[in-house]
């Protein structure tokens, strides 16, 4: 494996790109190393009322939209964002993803999954009462996530 550093004094923000012949898991590994280390940093502009607030990125539960917009929930709090879900899909980092046409939730705070062949899946998250809803469209994709993370992938 090579590895270089090539500084550009004109970037207004630091990039790091992987370039692989394959996705291995080393390759997947090292993206999921990087990931975890710039999460700490992102933050995302959200809004209650007049106030705005920059928030992290890993306090967020999910993200829903509602009759007035897109709101991001966390344990305790809802604010306003002025992205469209599939900006946010677009621009989140992988431990987000979509589980249904009007959801997108951080599996990084998922308590359980409660199966439900006939209907939506239940999610709850860890020490608060709010859940969401996962459609049979999504629920596959939704364990083999939650499969990877629990194997370190």
């Amino acid at each position: 494996m090579k590895v270089r550093i090539e500084i550009e004094e004109s970037l207004e923000e630091n990039e790091v790109i992987i370039r692989s012949s394959k996705l291995d898991e080393s390759t997947q590994k090292i993206y999921n190393t990087l990931m975890e280390l710039s999460k700490g940093s992102q933050h995302l502009l959200l809004y209650k009322g007049n106030v705005e607030y920059y928030l992290p990125l890993d306090q967020i539960l999910f993200f829903e939209t509602m009759d007035s917009g897109i709101s991001a929930h966390t344990a305790n709090q809802v604010y306003e964002t002025s992205y469209r879900l599939y900006e946010l899909e677009e621009m989140l980092p992988g431990y987000f993803m979509r589980v249904s046409k009007s959801t997108i939730l951080n599996i990084n705070h998922i308590y359980s999954v409660s199966r439900n062949l006939t209907a939506s899946s239940e999610v709850q998250f860890y020490r608060t009462h709010k859940q969401v809803y996962v459609s049979r469209y999504y629920y596959k994709s939704l364990k083999i996530r939650l499969d990877e993370k629990r194997r370190g992938i």
